[in-house]
């Protein structure tokens, strides 16, 4: 197998949706009234705000099927500094959920005495951050349940710049992919964007990354529904969704990039080479149209890099408006 020439077979092996631990994958600012009409879609079925910083909600959506959760980060001095903050949207990847940055990348120590909000919510097993083309397990709908649900709770509920300059989006994986796909299509809604280990290429190598995404999501996500349409796709979707073909929609923004070199296990090797081949194609395009990036390409596979999710957070902190 190699990553130049994905069969069905070895996409369905990492089918998870870009992840390296698993064989699958692995009160507030007021909004505009628009925004707080979708927000009241919403209605919170379970929560915890015991933890003077990780506070946790479960919410009931005609967007998704099952109740997603959501843990919102909080800085150290939010509830007694009466301060507004910036705050930063950020992705799991495939097989993963709203509690991995927590459980297993320490975001807690790595924002502590820093002044952001992180907001980390469902994005389904493989939800690929789209509606679906097609679903037998009822409404997959991640990408109006974040951005038309979720993003304008957060800025009803929490003291959020509900503002571009106020936001950002970063993820791993699919979550990557996610955070690009996110800051292209809804243009004034994120200064900064991150991918880690994200695709940023949909028809590079004949697609390898829609097929990867159609799989995936019938495999775990979607009963056999895909996102983007099997055998034929949603054409006019993939060309929405790919960050290829929407670089003038990067213009003005922080973009901050990392994809491994040197995957050594065969599932890693099979997602991060199609990870790196995609980042440098679509960095070719940013270098064309003179629009400015920061991006690594290190050693090792698919995985979260701590030193630079730490880097990402402080350039994040630095781009966008200060609490």
């Amino acid at each position: 197998m190699t990553a130049h020439h994905p069969t069905r077979r070895s996409i369905l092996r990492t089918a998870g949706g870009l992840t390296a631990a698993a064989a699958l994958g692995a009160g507030g600012v007021l909004a505009s009234a628009p925004t707080a009409a979708a927000a009241g879609d919403l209605r919170v079925v379970d929560r915890n705000e015991s933890d003077p910083r990780m506070w946790y909600y479960r919410f009931q959506t005609d967007a998704i099927g099952w109740n997603p959760g959501v843990n919102v980060l909080l800085p150290d001095d939010y509830h007694y500094s009466g301060r507004t903050y910036p705050v930063l949207y950020l992705l799991h990847g495939g097989l993963e959920d709203f509690i991995t940055f927590d459980a297993h990348h320490d975001i807690r120590g790595l924002t502590a005495g820093k002044r952001l909000i992180v907001v980390m919510p469902d994005g389904g097993r493989a939800g690929w951050y789209s509606n679906p083309v097609s679903s037998a397990v009822g409404p997959r709908n991640w990408e109006h349940f974040h951005i038309a649900q979720l993003l304008p709770w957060v800025e009803a509920n929490f003291r959020t710049y509900a503002e571009y300059d106020g936001r950002a989006v970063s993820g791993f994986s699919m979550g990557g992919f996610g955070a690009l796909k996110y800051t292209a299509k809804y243009w004034g809604h994120f200064a900064s964007v991150s991918a880690h280990s994200g695709p940023a290429s949909m028809r590079w190598n004949n697609g390898a990354v829609t097929h990867w995404a159609n799989v995936s999501s019938a495999a775990v996500e979607l009963g056999g529904g895909s996102v983007y349409g099997m055998p034929f796709w949603d054409e006019a979707r993939v060309t929405a969704d790919n960050p290829v073909q929407r670089i003038e929609s990067y213009r003005h923004k922080r973009i901050f990039l990392v994809a491994g070199t040197s995957p050594q296990d065969i599932q890693g090797y099979a997602n991060e080479t199609v990870v790196l081949e995609t980042q440098r194609e679509f960095k070719y395009h940013l270098d064309r149209a003179g629009i400015p990036h920061e991006s690594y390409e290190l050693p090792g596979g698919h995985f979260v890099r701590r030193d630079m999710l730490e880097r990402d957070i402080n350039g994040v902190i630095d781009r966008l408006r200060k609490a």
